[in-house]
């Protein structure tokens, strides 16, 4: 499915339309008039060249290879790159290819020699065509057509104009459409927005732990010694050890940037009266989450700001 635009982008728009034209403003003071619009297309897509380095960006973000993808980043934006969650890092990319998926990428040229990129994942296939460059001295912008390969009603086009900046003699990305890659201004909005998510993801998480060690009590008659022991089995079918209940980052103690812990509580793991408690503590406090999740040994769930340590019974409760 193609990526939808949400509420967070629609703001991310409007916010970076004055970044943007502040920018372009006085870096056209610095930039000639001088425009390679029609430039051969050889000349441009040249290895070092902007068409080229688009190509290798849309290529990072079809595969959502965070590694390639950060080299396309300006100095500033690398560094804040560096410190999004991966969720956000992931999101980032989304937009610059409009799939949910990773995909494969693939390369190829028109008839007029100009860079065509596909990427392709199991439910769809897009293609992203980059048009002519408009270079001035450090500053390009290239023209983008991407559509969906099966589209032949022309419903599913986006034409967009992508500017790159050249930043130590390599091409970097500035801009996609108007969208300024303005990272360390938007860190704030995008960690609340990951907040919110995140602790409804470990609240959730929490909720399908008491499930698994119900469903783990009743088939063995005993509580599980520890998350592991609900995970899925490396091979054969489930058993006691590997019961199969949670996925294996749930079992490994993790979910959506939240920490979750399991412990038995008393001597005995066995039988009904035997409890146990869970929490949820977020691992970045401040960028994973702000509030840490507790459910009691009767099932009563809590929430507080606990500045990263792990919540309590005394803390106010979750109804």
């Amino acid at each position: 499915m193609i990526f939808p635009e949400t509420k967070a982008f629609v703001r991310f728009l409007i916010l970076s339309c004055a970044v943007l034209f502040a920018a372009e403003s006085g870096l056209a003071q610095e930039s000639s008039s001088k425009s390679v619009a029609n430039s051969a297309p050889n000349e441009i897509a040249t290895a070092g060249g902007p068409s080229a380095a688009l190509k290798a960006v849309l290529s990072a973000a079809c595969s959502q290879n965070q590694t390639e993808f950060v080299r396309f980043l300006t100095a500033r934006n690398k560094e804040a790159f560096s410190r999004m969650t991966p969720v956000a890092r992931i999101a980032l990319m989304k937009r610059f290819v409009l799939l949910n998926q990773p995909g494969k990428p693939s390369a190829s040229a028109n008839p007029a020699g100009r860079p065509i990129l596909r990427c392709q994942t199991p439910d769809v296939t897009t293609e992203m065509q980059i048009g002519g460059a408009d270079v001035r001295e450090n500053i390009a912008f290239l023209p983008m057509e991407l559509r969906e390969v099966t589209d032949t009603t022309g419903a599913s086009i986006h034409q967009v104009t992508m500017g790159l900046v050249r930043e130590d003699g390599e091409w970097k990305l500035l801009s996609l459409g108007v969208l300024f890659l303005d990272l360390p201004a938007l860190e704030v909005e995008w960690d609340a927005e990951q907040m919110d998510t995140a602790e409804e993801g470990a609240l959730e998480a929490m909720k399908k732990v008491a499930l698994a060690v119900e469903a783990y009590r009743n088939k063995y008659s005993h509580l599980p010694e520890s998350l592991a022991k609900l995970g899925p089995p490396l091979h054969g079918a489930a058993n006691g050890e590997a019961a199969g209940l949670v996925d294996s980052e749930l079992a490994n103690g993790m979910k959506n940037g939240y920490g979750i812990r399991y412990v038995v509580v008393g001597a005995s793991t066995l039988g009904a009266p035997a409890k146990y408690e869970v929490a949820a503590t977020p691992q970045q406090y401040g960028r994973t989450g702000l509030r840490s999740f507790f459910r009691d040994s009767s099932g009563g769930l809590h929430a507080a700001d606990r500045q990263g340590a792990v919540g309590g019974v005394t803390d106010p409760k979750v109804e």
